[in-house]
């Protein structure tokens, strides 16, 4: 059957059925970047600062008369992302601006008629074939800036209108450019149903010219995964965390003084870490300066995740269980992947020693993943005392040290388990007989 043909039950069979394959490589990627760039980034106060700040319509499209992205500029994102360890990139083609970065026949309102006079669609997707990353493309449901794009909500003919418009632009966007890995939709808004946005009928449109592509769940339909905004919650389905660098603005704001709210690297190791322990991935955000140039304070920040990550990937990348063993240490994380868990050290002993509790499963060997290096230990009942560690952390790049678990089988886990108070009375371990 024709995916036009099929009802929605009949798609979302359809879809599921096909979801392990599509999704591998996005599984295994873990960490991408997602790119806020459009007319807002020379204004430098949000991406939605054209509706914030009652921008009137016919004012701010003079902000595409002087909008010039410098020739190149996505192969610098793209060349940043590949250092940091991203496997892939989402970039906004069209915010709720309007404003289309690419040669659209439907919007005449776009990058090849006014500004640069360039596809810069084209120059990110190039960008990112040369470093060999994954390729999202984000499209708003939403747009500020078409005439139908507030009465679709109310009136019949608007919405017929505003629909195929929405349709049109996708369809642009599936079919000019190759294959394309990721459909970001965002804010589905006026409407309020996928019925209203037709987004049955638009996403066949989509897997019928794109079948490998993987869908978010913007269009107030499912789809292939749940995008938590703004924390990094792990979700029961396939779920990716998009976070902006510095818990202001999407877009560009001005980068001195934006610093100090940026990340860290160990405040993105740690977002990335919990994305890795609940089967998640991490889409973590930069605004380009108004020419397109990398903001100055998400340069050394991604750079020395991308060398922690070369060093530590097998912590990360790749298939991963939801790990329940975040509880047996206070001051790491943990990662898992079959009979070996790993822990994150968010802080390093100073004493030699370092305990894990509640593996009730026999602990085969500790390494140290960075180099392989053996760590001693001791196995007492359901505690692990790791032995003659360095004074310091041996990770010096980000001081997070990770070390690999490796039990005989996936282990038994029993979290406080001398401790019959946490368990609502019952002596899981055995230690406390009357």
């Amino acid at each position: 059957m024709k995916l036009a043909d099929m009802s929605r039950s009949e798609y979302e069979k359809h879809t599921a059925e096909t979801r392990d394959a599509r999704m591998k490589w996005w599984r295994d990627a873990r960490f991408g970047m997602f790119i806020h760039y459009g007319l807002y980034s020379q204004v430098g106060r949000n991406e939605w600062v054209m509706a914030i700040e009652n921008y009137p319509i016919p004012e701010y499209e003079k902000l595409a008369q002087t909008f010039n992205p410098k020739p190149g500029a996505p192969r610098e994102w793209a060349a940043l992302a590949k250092k940091a360890g991203m496997k892939y990139m989402v970039m906004t083609t069209r915010h709720h601006e309007g404003f289309s970065l690419w040669d659209s026949k439907a919007n005449p309102y776009n990058s090849m008629n006014l500004g640069p006079k360039r596809d810069i669609v084209r120059e990110f997707v190039d960008a990112c074939r040369e470093f060999g990353l994954g390729i999202g493309f984000y499209s708003s449901l939403m747009d500020w800036h078409h005439p139908d794009g507030w009465r679709c909500a109310f009136d019949t003919a608007a919405r017929a209108r505003f629909t195929n418009y929405i349709k049109d632009i996708n369809r642009e966007l599936m079919t000019n450019y190759g294959k394309i890995d990721i459909l970001w939709y965002d804010v589905s808004a006026p409407m309020e149903s996928w019925e209203g946005w037709d987004s049955l009928e638009l996403n066949k449109m989509v897997r019928e010219l794109q079948p490998d592509i993987i869908i978010n769940n913007r269009s107030k339909l499912p789809e292939d995964l749940g995008t938590p905004e703004g924390h990094v919650t792990p979700e029961e389905r396939d779920w990716e965390a998009c976070m902006t660098f510095n818990d202001i603005s999407w877009g560009y704001v001005d980068a001195e003084q934006a610093a100090p709210y940026s990340y860290s690297p160990q405040r993105i190791l740690k977002m990335l870490n919990t994305a890795t322990a609940g089967k998640g991935n991490l889409l973590l955000n930069i605004g380009p300066k108004p020419d397109g140039s990398v903001p100055e304070d998400a340069v050394a920040p991604l750079t020395t995740v991308g060398a922690w990550l070369a060093e530590n990937s097998a912590a990360v990348y790749g298939k991963k269980e939801k790990s329940k063993y975040r509880a047996a240490n206070g001051v790491c994380g943990t990662s898992v992947d079959g009979a070996t868990v790993y822990f994150w050290n968010w802080i390093w002993p100073d004493a030699g020693t370092m305990a894990i509790g509640g593996f009730a499963t026999k602990l085969k060997n500790v390494t140290l993943i960075k180099d392989n290096t053996p760590v001693s230990f001791e196995q007492r009942g359901q505690r692990i005392i790791l032995k003659d560690l360095p004074k310091m952390s041996p990770d010096r790049i980000a001081n997070v040290a990770v070390l690999a678990l490796e039990f005989v089988e996936p282990p038994e886990f029993n979290r406080c388990s001398y401790y019959p108070q946490l368990h609502g009375g019952r002596d899981i371990a055995g230690m406390n007989k009357i």
